[in-house]
């Protein structure tokens, strides 16, 4: 892990880290005393706000070192949108664009950013519930439940994508290698998510969308209780009921506000970004332009043929939003940097963003309780099922009064839905049709790599270096 090293030494006691830009990737020259810092109640909800950072990330066209910056999510799109059949790359060059073809091997450089930086958050998250007494006796509930939904975040990403990882719940010294690097079942990680997110149910509100909430700890527990081996289909209904029942969301009536009217009604978790700001941008929008080069390498989210005849035949008033067809590139168009597109040349600052990322929105929330009440069967009729159904159809354009939906109904429009929003790898991995999925788009494009093993990521070789052995790679690998 590229922080390992740097996240706490053992001297005089345990070390933190200051919260500036170099937080996002703490060196030891930027190390001070815990006592120094985590003084005030300030200082403390400063940590809280680095945890943030982490998800974040350093924008590549701000740093383009490789070894001492995390992307954060910014490469999150090459890990689980092109390892479906929704997109791919426009060329075979570079470690990119092995993704969408199952060539990901234990080397790559964006999955070893990936799981470095998750394992920042979890660190960082560590670190402030290490010393969340240094905080006003009022707030410590509140920064402790941000700590651990943001932990439980990180966790819930890395099993879905590399299976058993290392289960890193308190500060420890960088050579403690068994704590650090030991794989631990899957099955003991979600316990520990579940707890992190009910605690976060309990000690949070719903004043922010750009931080952790409520709803938003209810709508990723939820997620997690229908992604468990043994799904928990009553109680993910019931949380995405309590959500619906609050009354605080809805969808937009307008599907493009829900990307550029930032922070609207229909968004309960996003991760924001300053348009601009070389310390604060995104440079994933500029790298899913192709017509005209606008981003370091372009064409990295072009739309495949399949998903396309989704969109004709599902995506109805969502079509136009989601992608864009110039000349024979089909693009993205739900990220167009600060709303701009091919005729404005994609803004001025293209390469240093505004978009924020949405993580959690209301739509997926209505989705998820048409499947927890599905409860793994094949379709259903229920009433509460078809209102939410409908309402995302509605707002669709499709209007005619829908009277049952199968599963592959919900799938499909979750596809149509949530396109380009990381959501489709882990759809198919809980709906348990991703094998048979991927299998079939990998043969239909030539991509005679896959097999069921690239439904789990490599562990990257440079952990398993770091651990001296202690770190065990993944099947096939």
């Amino acid at each position: 892990m590229k922080s390992l090293n740097y996240i706490v030494l053992a001297i005089s006691g345990l070390i933190a880290f200051s919260c500036d830009d170099e937080f996002l990737n703490p060196l030891p020259d930027t190390a001070i005393t815990v006592e120094s810092f985590f003084a005030t109640d300030a200082d403390v909800e400063q940590g809280v706000v680095g945890i943030y950072d982490a998800i974040q990330g350093v924008n590549e066209n701000t740093n383009t070192n490789t070894s001492e910056v995390n992307r954060g999510v910014q490469f999150e799109y090459l890990l689980t949108e092109h390892r479906t059949d929704n997109t791919r790359s426009a060329t075979l060059e570079g470690s990119r664009a092995d993704f969408h073809r199952y060539l990901v091997d234990p080397n790559n450089v964006q999955s070893e950013d990936y799981w470095a930086s998750m394992y920042e958050v979890i660190f960082r998250a560590n670190n402030i519930l290490d010393y969340i007494d240094v905080a006003d006796e009022a707030n410590r509930a509140k920064y402790a439940g941000e700590a651990k939904f943001l932990r439980a975040y990180a966790y819930f990403n890395l099993i879905r994508l590399y299976g058993d990882v290392p289960l890193v719940t308190e500060v420890v010294v960088p050579d403690d290698t068994e704590k650090l690097f030991t794989r631990v079942a899957t099955a003991t990680i979600y316990e520990q998510i579940v707890a992190d997110l009910q605690e976060a149910v309990t000690a949070l509100d719903n004043s922010f969308k750009s931080r952790a909430s409520k709803a938003a700890a209810q709508a990723m527990l939820a997620k997690v209780y229908l992604s468990q081996p043994s799904p928990n289909y009553s109680e993910a209904q019931r949380l995405c009921e309590e959500i619906i029942n609050s009354g605080e969301y809805d969808l937009m009536s307008n599907y493009r506000d829900v990307f550029y009217n930032e922070l609207n009604d229909e968004i309960i978790f996003a991760i924001q970004y300053q348009s601009g700001n070389a310390q604060e941008s995104q440079g994933f929008s500029a790298e899913f332009t192709s017509a005209v080069r606008a981003g370091r390498q372009d064409g990295l989210n072009i739309l495949n043929d399949n998903l396309i005849a989704d969109f004709q035949a599902h995506g109805g008033d969502r079509s136009s939003v989601s992608y864009v067809t110039i000349g024979s590139s089909n693009e993205v168009a739900k990220f167009l940097p600060d709303g701009f597109g091919v005729a404005d040349s994609y803004g001025p600052n293209s390469r240093n963003a505004g978009n924020d990322w949405i993580v959690l929105r209301y739509a997926d929330v209505l989705l998820m309780h048409v499947e927890a009440i599905m409860a793994g069967g094949n379709s259903t009729g229920n009433t509460d099922a078809l209102s939410s159904f409908q309402k995302i159809r509605d707002r669709a354009g499709f209007t005619d009064a829908v009277t049952t939906i199968s599963k592959d109904d919900l799938l499909t429009e979750r596809r149509v839905e949530l396109a380009f929003e990381n959501h489709r790898f882990f759809d198919l991995q809980r709906f348990g049709v991703a094998d048979a999925v991927l299998s079939a788009h990998a043969a239909e494009m030539g991509y005679s790599d896959y097999s069921a093993r690239a439904l789990l990521l490599p562990i990257p070789s440079r952990e398993i270096n770091l651990s001296r052995g202690v770190l065990t790679q993944n099947p096939g690998y």
